[in-house]
């Protein structure tokens, strides 16, 4: 089924903007929050190339046809499905203390999201995606970082980076095995034969992920120009 075609105007609007359903047709069997938590169920265990209309509605004991009542096409899944996860995100923390710490546990949780939603990466970044608990994120960073005394659009480059940052984290930890130069003939490569040979030093006190934050927030934040909010 094409995604507009014989829909009108209305499927042209955002799928946060239409109504649960379609005015027409018999009483609804299953809210479009039924669905999209079928989804995700399918997503988690197969992968995003399990999630078609078709095997959404058999989880559900119904047919595909049924679930164009709610929903246009696939790219409308996806786009609940998105922010539906980022929902998880949710009780968002107080700030207790310093903004950077509150941020920092913020990319700790979406790195723990993406962890639990591994498919979520690859759809995190759709423009389409950005839905009210996208939106209440966001929010909710500009929140934690109204303390801080630079240009606001600093504010938004720093929270998408950080989220940029956090995705290739994860992608890392979900990549199969590790990269490793055990086993390669590194004498045509004197550089990196001098840099194996130096000892590596105390291990950092913070983790990689936190450091990564931490020097990325505070370059992008604390070095740009102040204005005042």
């Amino acid at each position: 089924m094409s995604d507009t075609s014989a829909s009108g105007g209305s499927d042209r609007q955002p799928i946060w903007s239409r109504p649960e359903r379609g005015s027409r047709g018999p009483a609804p069997a299953h809210s479009r929050d039924a669905i999209v938590v079928a989804a995700i169920a399918l997503a988690d265990t197969d992968g995003l190339g399990a999630v078609s209309m078709r095997a959404v509605a058999a989880s559900l004991g119904t047919g595909a046809g049924s679930l164009y009542r709610y929903l246009s096409s696939r790219d409308d899944l996806l786009d609940l499905m998105t922010d539906r996860a980022v929902g998880e995100l949710r009780p968002y923390p107080q700030v207790e203390g310093d903004w950077l710490d509150t941020m920092v546990l913020l990319g700790r949780r979406q790195l723990a999201l993406f962890g639990a939603h591994p498919w979520l990466l690859d759809v995190i970044h759709r423009p389409s995606g950005i839905g009210p608990e996208s939106l209440a994120w966001f929010d909710n960073c500009i929140r934690i970082l109204k303390p801080v005394r630079c240009p606001v659009s600093a504010k938004f480059e720093a929270i998408a980076m950080m989220t940029g940052v956090v995705s290739l984290f994860a992608r890392r930890e979900s990549a199969a095995g590790a990269f490793s130069f055990a086993g390669l003939d590194l004498a045509a490569y004197p550089h990196l034969v001098a840099a194996f040979s130096q000892p590596s030093g105390p291990a950092p006190r913070a983790d990689l992920v936190e450091r990564t934050l931490r020097s990325l927030l505070t370059g992008l934040l604390l070095a740009s120009p102040t204005e005042a909010d």
